[in-house]
């Protein structure tokens, strides 16, 4: 088994900033993409973003130039800084990744970590 382990969110004011960290931990044998989820309430899961284990990195239009998405590999660890946070980013947020395990690829969600921007 896997599991992801998010935290970081929180309670921030319009334009401020917020980091959040997703551990992966358990049977890994290498991890393949890994990609931030959201959702806000009444509102479908979205993708945020998404970074191969290469580096390449894609991006929703609406954070695009404000959330950056970053991985260490050594540590199984993806993170999502966010700066000028708007209160439309307000959602819970979810960490996913695709893991292989011997010769299979399973994708893993995180439990979700709040994230609340008003003043």
């Amino acid at each position: 088994q896997v599991q992801l382990v998010e935290s970081g969110g929180g309670l921030v004011q319009p334009g401020g900033s917020l980091r959040l960290s997703c551990v992966a931990s358990g049977s890994i044998f290498s991890i393949n993409a890994m990609a931030w989820y959201r959702q806000a309430p009444g509102k479908e899961r979205e993708l945020v973003a998404a970074i191969t284990s290469g580096g390449s990195t894609n991006y929703a239009d609406s954070v695009k130039g404000r959330f950056t998405i970053s991985r260490d590999n050594a540590k199984n660890t993806v993170y999502l800084q966010m700066n000028m946070l708007k209160p439309e980013d307000t959602a819970v947020y979810y960490c996913n990744a695709d893991v292989l395990q011997g010769p299979l690829m399973y994708g893993y969600w995180g439990q979700g970590t709040q994230v609340t921007v008003s003043s």
